[in-house]
């Protein structure tokens, strides 16, 4: 999820300007604060994907800061400290942190770290409702329908639809398809894609909205 909006909050100007310049160059939109206070200021008026706290922060310490946005904000939070006492990792996930990396840590490590995050946060929200040939597909419901007619889909395509509505146009590997649709076999997706044309496309026969895309996978263009 390239693009995403990620606040850093770190006391340490070199290190937060080292995060900050890594994951600019990974493609992400960074603020960065050096204090609790105005990463709270930030929270309440910007909308962020994906926040980094530093535990060991004069003042107001990242645990602190995480146990009183999370009564407020679900945004994922990872903790960063240079302690190496488990107890705060244990008691920073009790407050809510997704994911925790003691320092010193490798840049590429907290790049896959971020990357996971907001891979899981981007499944968790389930997209609005998209429209294809006139047709209404509910991800949220896993309906399909046509007018006031529901259109009967399988479990299996219903998982499928839904993987390919989540980020329409964007070509979806056959192993990300594979794994929504707990099909162990290639085969088995190309079969469902059959099915699902049949039911979506004007023309199967010359596919408009489940499209192939040659050497990944496939994708779903919408009205």
């Amino acid at each position: 999820m390239k693009d995403a909006h990620i606040l850093v909050v770190d006391d340490d100007d070199r290190i937060r300007d080292l995060l900050k310049r890594f994951l600019i160059r990974a493609g992400y939109r960074v603020t960065a604060v050096p204090q609790a206070g105005a990463a709270r200021k930030m929270l309440q008026t910007m909308a962020f994907d994906l926040a980094i706290f530093d535990i060991m922060m004069p003042g107001e310490d990242g645990l602190s800061l995480l146990s009183a946005v999370r009564d407020e904000i679900d945004t994922p939070v990872i903790l960063l400290t240079a302690r190496g006492d488990p107890n705060d990792r244990i008691e920073g996930l009790k407050r809510g942190a997704d994911d925790y990396l003691p320092k010193p840590f490798e840049p590429e490590e907290l790049e896959l770290r971020v990357a996971a995050i907001l891979r899981r946060s981007a499944k968790d929200a389930p997209p609005g409702e998209i429209y294809i040939s006139g047709m209404r597909f509910d991800p949220g419901r896993g309906e399909l329908s046509q007018g006031d007619k529901r259109v009967r889909l399988t479990e299996s395509e219903t998982a499928l639809l839904s993987r390919l509505a989540a980020t329409p146009g964007e070509p979806v590997s056959r192993e990300d398809l594979a794994e929504a649709t707990r099909s162990s076999l290639d085969r088995a997706i190309d079969v469902q894609v059959t099915r699902l044309r049949r039911k979506i496309e004007p023309d199967p026969r010359e596919p408009v909205h489940l499209q192939t895309v040659r050497g990944v996978g496939y994708r779903l263009m919408i009205d």
